[in-house]
């Protein structure tokens, strides 16, 4: 009898340790839940880096270059990164361009045969959206025209974000600009073919931060 009751009394002890135990761990799994719930991100605005790919010759060689200024409005905070970007807009002055070229003259060239010749491209300006299932992409205003370019996203650190998209130009009715830059720069964007050409694809890029609050 006495083992039958050390033996019952060892039982409900093992139980009430283990009680306990599995309660430390779900009220552990509460808190990280809780905290990550009021976890908030936001844009660190002065973080935002745009640089662009344009591409001149039929072998498509690449130039790059960037904006130096970008001017961003309408910020929320988000559980998400990608909430708290949703919805951000910006406007980017063309005036901020830069292609680092050597000689001077790349960027009042693109200034004044590319931007110069469309319409309203003082600012090229846009809004951030987020779709379903974390798609994102941007509208963006050139020439009068908006239109949509899809983005892929990529992590980089723990509050990095990159996001990187295809212009189409033909997409803003800016096809003539290209025409336009193209004859303004027509020696040094003839290939070994003896062909000059600008492409009217441009690669877009952006690097942003996102904070945690």
């Amino acid at each position: 009898m006495k083992k039958i009751a050390f033996a019952c009394l060892s039982l409900l002890l093992i139980t009430g340790i283990s009680c306990k135990d599995a309660k430390k761990e779900q009220d552990g799994a509460a808190v990280e839940l809780e905290a990550a719930s009021t976890e908030k991100f936001s844009l660190v605005k002065d973080s935002t880096k745009v640089s662009f790919t344009a591409y001149k010759t039929t072998e498509k060689l690449p130039v790059g270059g960037k904006f130096t200024k970008i001017n961003i409005t309408n910020t929320t905070e988000g559980s998400t990164a990608m909430e708290a970007l949703n919805g951000t807009t910006f406007s980017i002055p063309v005036s901020s361009l830069f292609t680092n070229d050597a000689t001077g003259t790349r960027d009042p060239k693109i200034l004044e045969f590319f931007f110069g010749v469309m319409d309203n491209t003082e600012l090229i300006s846009g809004v951030f959206k987020v779709a379903g299932d974390d798609k994102c992409s941007i509208d963006v205003t050139l020439n009068g025209k908006t239109a949509n370019i899809p983005l892929e996203h990529e992590m980089s650190g723990d509050e990095g974000h990159s996001f990187s998209g295809v212009m189409n130009l033909e997409n803003w009715d800016a096809l003539n600009a290209v025409a336009s830059i193209n004859k303004a720069c027509e020696a040094l964007h003839t290939g070994k073919d003896g062909v000059s050409k600008t492409w009217s694809e441009v690669a877009v890029h952006a690097d942003v931060l996102l904070q945690k609050k």
